[in-house]
This record gives structure tokens, C-alpha cells and sequence, in this order.
């Protein structure tokens, strides 16, 4: 079941912008806008933001991330591009996760990136540069990087990236008791999803924290289709068709809603392309047997949260009064997190387990994306997520018994339920 054209259509507003671009370099007087090598055919140019500078207080910060996060998904499909036809592309750590070329180039290139625009901004990440070095990886993550990254004047070295790596890693910066700014990224979230095919949605997530709250996030998910029927011309089908998938940019700023783009139309910067961004919404429903249910792929349905009052089915058609339907969604945790701020799924529910750790990388940005499509994230007793209850490196979370992401209508009535389990168990 193609899932992305299962639900109904977001809710949305549209929200068109056009801009007329010739197909030459861009110059401007803002230090955010350089581009000199494109994914595709044609050429990078900066995109509005859907809202004014002045309802926006990190609107500078919003336009960087954007941006990165754009090149960050043009840097996976290149490199998934070539994955399978290369050796040494695919590899696993230590903890059997698959990781590529892609999630160390991503880090990277976000390191790089908002470390000349914002240098006194710590970076949170996922990875560090030893699993390649011990691998001989830094060819191909130089060129992949290269690739997207903003002019320099000298070629990137391999001491560049590899320190570029490392900003974001756990060694980098502590960060104390005290209230604090920093990036949160996750390079990939979903590999597997990456390495599965064109069809499983992975998500490049980066946010912004500023004394413990999340201000800002943009989730990249390059695989979202979309259905090319809807478009007004012939050329513009024909250019979509010929992309892996339409893609999706997703953004929030804290205030100013929630707000999506395709990939696609950040791609090309002729006159006949709209510069368009979708206002998104949570779906409205109110009934827990009607909703739609994301959890992790890992999760079967008997340890399910809700499985003592509601059997599972992935059936649409099948689901009943005493039945939910639960969306087989790979992978990874902001997939689940965009379909829900976008109105496809209706609720997300993540457990806690004893032995794993939950990382702020993998729901920082699906927070931020959720709470202002006018969503809810508590953990299982309705408390905020505390984002700093890692005092020192901000990367673990410890939500009681695990998170629960909902359009808010539904959210007291799973809790009820929740707590109804625990309580006999």
C-alpha cells in the first residue's frame, strides 16, 4: 500500500510566492545566498520563507537551515545514486546499524555550513569521524561533500571534513547545567529506509534549541511522492517525472506555523516554476478507532500500548470500532513525525525501552514540526519532554515510558488509556 496517497490530502493552506530568475549565477547582498553546483540541471537559488522577517525572531537561522537541509537531501540521492555500484558504500557499525557515505557527508556539510554563518552555535549530531577513518571512507565523503558545499576558495581537504565531522560529535563541546543554544541534526534518520528503495522514506532533521526550547526545524524527506496529475502543465509534469521522487521540505519556526515545499520545486529557477509552500495542519479526528497510528518498525503489534483494548490492523478497510489502524511506515522516528504535523497519520507512539536510549536527534525536529501544526509531544504521563535532562551533552532524553506525538484532540483519551495498561499490568 502506497501510504503517502492512502490518507487524505493535507490539510493545507496554499501560500503562493513567484519569482522570476534568470539561469545565471545569483548575486545578492546577503552572505546566505552562494550556489555553484547543482544536483540537476539548473541551479540552486535561496527560497523565501512563507512568512515575514518580522514575525520570524530566527529567520536568518530558518533560511540557513532550510537551505543546508535542501543540499543535504540533494547530497543522499547522489550518493544513494551510486550506492550499488560501487564497493565500499555500504557498510555497518558496530551496533549492525547500516550508515553510508550520505550520513557522514550530511554531517559534514550541515558542520560546515552553519559553522561559518553561526560559529558560536554548538552542533549536536549523530556521528564522528572515526568510523571513517578506520574504514577508509574520506575519498568518497570529500566528494560527496564538495558536491553540495558553498564555494570556497580552496579545495575541502580531508582534515576539513573529518574536523567538520567531529564538531558535531560527543566530545566536542559540554555543555553544563546552564540554559544553552545549539543544532540538533540527525544526517539520516531512517537508514535503513535510505538503503530499502526508492518507495521507504528517510528524513535529513536538523532544529535549533535556544535555552531549552526549539525554536526552529526542517526535515528534508527526498522519497515523499506526490501525484503529478495536479499540476497545471505539461512541462512541469515532465520535469517531476523525471526525479526519483518529488521530495518534501518541511519547516517550522516557533509562531509561524508549519509549512511545506516539494524538493522539486527548489531544484529549478526558470520563470515557469512556482515558488509555492503549503500551510500543514493535524488532522481533526477525535476518535481513537478512526485515527491513524505510526510506531516504530521494531514494535509489534501485541506490545503495542493500546493492544489490551484495540486489536491492530494494517488494512484500512478492515479497521472497526474495536480495531486501529497502524501505517507500516519505514523508517526511522520523523518520518512518523511528518506524517503526523502533515494530517497523513493522526497518532505516533514511541516506548521507551530499558536497554536503548532515546537520542534527542531522532524528535527534536519532529517536536518543533508537530507542536505548530497544532499537534501535542508529551511522554506517557503528560509531561514536556526535558531536552536538557542530559546535562552535559544534551543527546539523551528520558521521556517516562516513551513519547506520545497526537493531532491534541486525541491526546488525554490515549493517555487515559495508557495509564489504564500500566496501571494493571
Amino acid at each position: 500500500m502506497n501510504l503517502l496517497h492512502f490518507a487524505p490530502p493535507f490539510p493545507a493552506v496554499r501560500f503562493i510566492h513567484t519569482l522570476h530568475r534568470s539561469r545565471s549565477t545569483t548575486t545578492t547582498t546577503s552572505p546566505l545566498i552562494t550556489r555553484t553546483r547543482l544536483f540537476t540541471s539548473g541551479e540552486f537559488c535561496r527560497a523565501s520563507l512563507p512568512f515575514p522577517i518580522q514575525e520570524a525572531k530566527y529567520y536568518r537561522e530558518l533560511e540557513a537551515a532550510v537551505d543546508v537541509v535542501e543540499r543535504a537531501c540533494h547530497l543522499c540521492v547522489d550518493v544513494k545514486a551510486s550506492l550499488f555500484s560501487s564497493d565500499g558504500r555500504i557498510v555497518e557499525k558496530i551496533d549492525q546499524t547500516p550508515v553510508t557515505v550520505a550520513d557522514f557527508g550530511v554531517q559534514a556539510l550541515v558542520s560546515l555550513e552553519l559553522g561559518k554563518l553561526f560559529p558560536s552555535i554548538p552542533l549536536v549530531a549523530e556521528e564522528d569521524s572515526a568510523f571513517v577513518r578506520s574504514n577508509n571512507l574520506e575519498d568518497p565523503v570529500v566528494k560527496a561533500v564538495t558536491r553540495q558545499a558553498s564555494a570556497e576558495d580552496k579545495p575541502l581537504t580531508h582534515d576539513d571534513v573529518l574536523k567538520a565531522i567531529d564538531r558535531g560529535g560527543k566530545e566536542a563541546f559540554t555543555f553544563g547545567t546552564k540554559p544553552a543554544t545549539y543544532w540538533v541534526l540527525d544526517p539520516i534518520d531512517g537508514t535503513r529506509g535510505f538503503l530499502k528503495g526508492s518507495e521507504a522514506l528517510y528524513v535529513v532533521g536538523l532544529a535549533l534549541v535556544v535555552e531549552g526550547e526549539i525554536v526552529l526545524g526542517v526535515m528534508g524527506c527526498p522519497n515523499w511522492q506526490y501525484d503529478s496529475s495536479i499540476e497545471s502543465t505539461t512541462e512541469v509534469q515532465e520535469i517531476r517525472k523525471n526525479l526519483a521522487g518529488s521530495g518534501i521540505i518541511m519547516i517550522a519556526h516557533i509562531g509561524c506555523g508549519v509549512w511545506t515545499k516539494r524538493l522539486s520545486d527548489m531544484l529549478y529557477t526558470t520563470t515557469k516554476m512556482i515558488n509555492g509552500w503549503t500551510r500543514c495542519f493535524v488532522d481533526g479526528c477525535r476518535l481513537i478507532h478512526e485515527a491513524r497510528f505510526c510506531a516504530p518498525d521494531s514494535q509489534s503489534s501485541d506490545s503495542f500500548p493500546l493492544s489490551t483494548t484495540f486489536s491492530t490492523t494494517t488494512i484500512a478497510d478492515s479497521a472497526g470500532n474495536n480495531q486501529i489502524l497502524l501505517l507500516p511506515t519505514c523508517c526511522g522516528s520523523l518520518c512518523k513525525y511528518l506524517m503526523v504535523a502533515s494530517g497523513r497519520a493522526s497518532v505516533y507512539i514511541h516506548r521507551a525501552k530499558a536497554q536503548t536510549s532515546i537520542k534527542i536527534w531522532d524528535h527534536a525536529v519532529g517536536i518543533i514540526c508537530v507542536l505548530e501544526a497544532g499537534g501535542k509531544v508529551t511522554d506517557w504521563k503528560g509531561s514536556q519532554v526535558d531536552l536538557a535532562a542530559d546535562k552535559d551533552g544534551r543527546r539523551i532524553i528520558f521521556p517516562s515510558g516513551g513519547i506520545l506525538v497526537t493531532n491534541g484532540n486525541l491526546h488525554d483519551q490515549i493517555l487515559d488509556k495508557i495509564s489504564s495498561v500500566s496501571s494493571n499490568d
